[in-house]
């Protein structure tokens, strides 16, 4: 039974890091081209800094669906099992992508464009925001130790999809040309999402269901609905665990997203931004696994809290190492801040946010906590992109400023939450009430 278990582990986490990289491919190669791209295909009747802000605002349309997406999958998959979610997500993804890669220009339909593309976008939250919950899961309910490694991996797909989607990028733009690359050129990376979906589907046919979620569905009460649960007996849970992931999801789109255009805004070329961007999206990978692995050893409240404390600082270097026009400084700025320090917030999330929830509602409690506190990745570009209109370009003080207080603002929940790496997650007897569940995560 015990080769069969791990096996299944094997599977699981390779399933879960594959999907989550075919996700973030597809979700991120959007912020690359909401960058890039979005800003003269999509919106050329605006001003140019008008157009960025405009661009960034479809960008976290993706975001705000996202939460619906977490409660949506994440109901049916406390009923129903992750597995058959997971496949769902990972489909509605794949297409949605695919038809953007299709989708007509501003030049071509007029403001229709934009709205097709804003639609297209919102069912790309709504697929990330039920995908992330199960694939974390499965690595998760699957592990009998190091939990915080094996979740890890769905965490270290962002960066992975990061550095797929940037390569694929620049090798369009490599080989089509920049004026192709404008016209038609950047829908290539879009429709190759066909062939990912198809190697994802592939590999999540192999994984089996989670040993917890059938422990708990013949053990535990059903319960009708697992959103209700989660809002009326742990709101305060539920809310630590938003602010605790925050500062990550502002910090990671201020790394991948606004930096991206202030970068080219400030001198370097955007070849140069983007080789930063894959360069420090390989860092980030190794730096989540290894984080997470640091967590189960010694604790998940003490790594994420070092990363907020010391990223609330490093966000006043952040930008005069872009603005030196170095373009290894640039690579160094990148590298500290996506490659060493974000990953100390971002990666022991994924066990975090699976720690704190019971069985019967994990999906749908992990998911919403998880995709809310992702409202501020949605959100920071286009605030931080107006902070620069407003200041004519001429001062990111405000970022600077945004970006510490989120990160002492993660810093002041987590030490809210008790440490949660020692829970078992397997509940072979009734469940307790989730009362007494929340009760034990909140001091």
């Amino acid at each position: 039974m015990r080769p069969h278990r791990n096996v299944q582990l094997r599977r699981a986490v390779a399933s879960s890091y594959l999907g989550s990289v075919i996700e973030y491919y597809d979700f991120l190669l959007y912020a690359t081209a909401s960058a890039v791209v979005f800003n003269k295909v999509f919106f050329a009747n605006l001003d140019p800094a008008l157009a960025t802000v405009a661009s960034f605002g479809t960008f976290a349309t993706g975001y705000l669906a996202r939460p619906l997406g977490g409660i949506l999958f994440g109901h049916f998959g406390d009923k129903l099992g992750r597995k058959r979610m997971l496949v769902m997500t990972m489909t509605l993804m794949g297409v949605s992508s695919f038809l953007i890669g299709l989708l007509p220009t501003y030049g071509q339909i007029g403001a229709v464009a934009p709205v097709g593309l804003v639609l297209l976008r919102v069912l790309q939250g709504i697929s990330v925001g039920g995908e992330w919950g199960g694939a974390v899961l499965m690595s998760a309910e699957h592990a009998t130790s190091r939990r915080g490694l094996w979740a890890s991996f769905t965490n270290a797909g962002a960066p992975s999809g990061m550095v797929l989607s940037t390569v694929a990028m620049t090798a369009t733009v490599a080989i089509t040309g920049e004026a192709a690359f404008l016209e038609w050129g950047w829908r290539v990376p879009f429709l190759l999402s066909v062939v990912l979906l198809a190697i994802g589907l592939f590999v999540r046919a192999r994984v089996e269901e989670t040993p917890a979620f059938l422990a708990a569905n013949t053990t535990a009460p059903r319960r009708r609905f697992p959103l209700v649960a989660v809002l009326r007996d742990q709101p305060k849970t539920l809310l630590l665990g938003v602010g605790v992931g925050l500062a990550a999801f502002v910090v990671q789109a201020t790394l991948t997203t606004f930096v991206l255009a202030y970068g080219v805004q400030a001198g370097h070329g955007r070849q140069a931004v983007l080789n930063a961007l894959t360069i420090s999206s390989a860092f980030a990978v190794v730096g989540i696994i290894g984080w997470s692995a640091l967590s189960d050893r010694f604790g998940r409240r003490p790594i994420v809290l070092i990363g907020a404390v010391v990223t609330a600082v490093y966000g006043f270097f952040l930008f005069p190492l872009v603005d030196s026009g170095s373009g290894a400084l640039l690579v160094l700025a990148l590298v500290i801040g996506q490659g060493v320090l974000h990953p100390m917030m971002y990666g022991p999330l994924a066990a975090l946010y699976t720690e704190l929830f019971a069985t019967e509602n994990r999906y749908t409690g992990a998911s919403l906590g998880y995709q809310l506190a992702g409202l501020g990745a949605g959100f920071a570009p286009v605030l931080f992109a107006e902070f620069q209109r407003g200041s004519g370009g001429s001062s990111t003080m405000a970022v600077s400023w945004t970006i510490a207080a989120f990160c002492l603002l993660s810093a002041g929940c987590v030490l809210a939450l008790k440490e949660t790496n020692r829970r078992d997650l397997i509940e072979t007897r009734p469940a307790r009430p989730v009362a007494a569940e929340a009760a034990e995560a909140v001091e």
